[in-house]
């Protein structure tokens, strides 16, 4: 009786805490003005709701409170706004006291050097600097070879194999960014720098507790290797005094004298370039596998589209501009398949003030997410949301609307949107005039908060009949 009596005791005594902890964080971030909506626990706020739930979470609160609501996620209250027309207005008008506002984890691990922290005249000079690396002619007369070379490459040998593709789309996004960076050198680096790049990604999205066997703390370290690997590769390029005409090559000649970066500026900088492109590039390529396999009409137009340039090529032409500018329904593949996984949920921004919108006062320091994802679902944006079809985006119109922010928006548009739909584009091409496939396994899919499947997303891959 006496044990029952302490158990009791003791449920009690945790339910009292807990309403105390949670009334007193919610009493800490009350100020007149502030949008409605809860905080959850102190340090923690929601973090695990949100991570856990994900849309749902957003879909609950916005229920519950509209569509401007205030919480506490990723270690900072952040107002969430999933109103069109407040985005728009925050995406693009950076500067009027409103900055970006990635989560203490991310600009730790990628660096306070990285174009997504800096604003001002320094991100003019970085994202200068990495315009240069892949501007349409750099990637029609340096890059887009590259790229075809290592597609070919990376798909040989897959006949007659069960292959995780998830797996197969993170190597070639790494790789292929890996060898623009770094030319010939890349093969030595990249057993090491994959192992260490994985745990780099992870750790973006976590709390910024730096205890061990946390993603955090893995991914802090992660970048340390990194940062190691990197310096002595361009210690050792200065002591050899060759000329590289990669991308490495052309920061460390500061884009042709263009941009001057410190190493510290350029290590960033190559983190960030991989860091964005993995993260779009092999999402995008392997949703793309999966939904081609899932709309047979569509992988049939596709697969037209990409046979008629190989009608028009030998077998060992490669790739050039004018091939990929003719991929117009594999573009369209991409932006559907993009939109409708939704590879990228929305954005975060900062006030450096005190400052009003829509009504309500937000303090000083607080992030703003910009949640962009509903917006890809809207019915009056996108007739029939749920359904895959890329004939819509034949319509360029969709490219230049209001509220298309699959990429970004405002002067943070992705600086590398074209690369990255090069890089898809040419693994497409060679992907479904070279093989067809079946799944195996019945894999699930997780859409929050990143796009993957846990344990993997399994194909049969067999030759196409000649």
């Amino acid at each position: 009786m006496a044990i029952f009596t302490v158990i009791i005791g003791v449920v009690l005594g945790l339910c009292l805490l807990s309403t105390f902890l949670l009334r007193w964080n919610e009493m800490k971030y009350k100020k007149k003005g502030l949008p409605p909506g809860t905080m959850g626990w102190p340090l923690f706020g929601e973090t695990t709701d949100f991570l856990k739930q994900g849309p749902s979470f957003m879909k609950n609160q916005r229920a519950s409170y509209g569509s401007v609501f205030k919480s506490h996620i990723l270690g900072c209250p952040t107002i969430v706004s999933m109103d069109p027309e407040l985005n728009r207005f925050i995406l693009m008008n950076e500067g009027k006291g409103i900055l970006p506002g990635y989560p203490q984890s991310m600009l730790d691990i990628l660096g306070k050097s990285n174009i997504a922290a800096v604003h001002g005249s320094a991100h003019k000079n970085m994202r200068g600097a990495l315009l240069s690396l892949v501007s349409p002619s750099i990637i029609r007369e340096q890059i887009l070879s590259k790229i075809d070379e290592f597609m070919r490459s990376h798909l040989l040998n897959w006949n007659n194999q069960i292959i995780d593709i998830q797996e197969k789309t993170k190597e070639m996004a790494l790789l292929s960014s890996l060898r623009q960076i770094s030319g010939t050198e890349s093969s030595l680096l990249s057993k090491e720098f994959m192992r260490e790049f994985f745990n780099l990604v992870v750790g973006t999205l976590s709390l910024p507790i730096n205890l061990p066997n946390t993603n955090y703390h893995r991914g802090l370290q992660a970048r340390k290797n990194i940062v190691r690997m990197l310096e002595e590769l361009i210690d050792e390029r200065r002591r050899s005094q060759e000329t590289h005409k990669d991308m490495l090559g052309l920061l460390m000649s500061g884009v042709e004298n263009r941009y001057k970066l410190s190493d510290e500026e350029m290590i960033d900088q190559i983190i960030t370039i991989l860091y964005s492109g993995y993260e779009t590039v092999s999402t995008t390529s392997m949703m793309a596998v999966k939904y081609l396999h899932d709309h047979p009409r569509v992988l049939e137009e596709l697969r037209k589209e990409h046979l008629g340039i190989r009608e028009r090529k030998m077998a060992e032409d490669p790739l050039n501009w004018n091939d990929y500018k003719s991929m117009k329904f594999t573009r369209a593949v991409i932006f559907e398949t993009s939109r409708l996984a939704t590879i990228v949920n929305g954005v975060l921004r900062k006030t450096t003030k005190e400052m009003e919108l829509n009504g309500f006062v937000i303090p000083e320091g607080w992030r703003i997410y910009v949640y962009t994802r509903e917006i890809n679902y809207d019915p009056c944006l996108y007739p029939d949301p749920y359904t895959f079809n890329p004939w819509r985006w034949l319509d360029r119109s969709l490219e230049t609307q209001n509220y298309f922010f699959l990429f970004g928006g405002g002067t943070r548009q992705c600086p590398g949107k074209e690369l990255g739909i090069a890089e898809i584009s040419t693994f497409l091409h060679y992907f479904v005039t070279k093989y067809r496939w079946v799944e195996v396994g019945g894999d699930k899919l997780m859409k929050f908060p990143r796009v993957e499947a846990p344990n993997g997303l399994h194909i049969r891959v067999s030759d196409m009949p000649k």
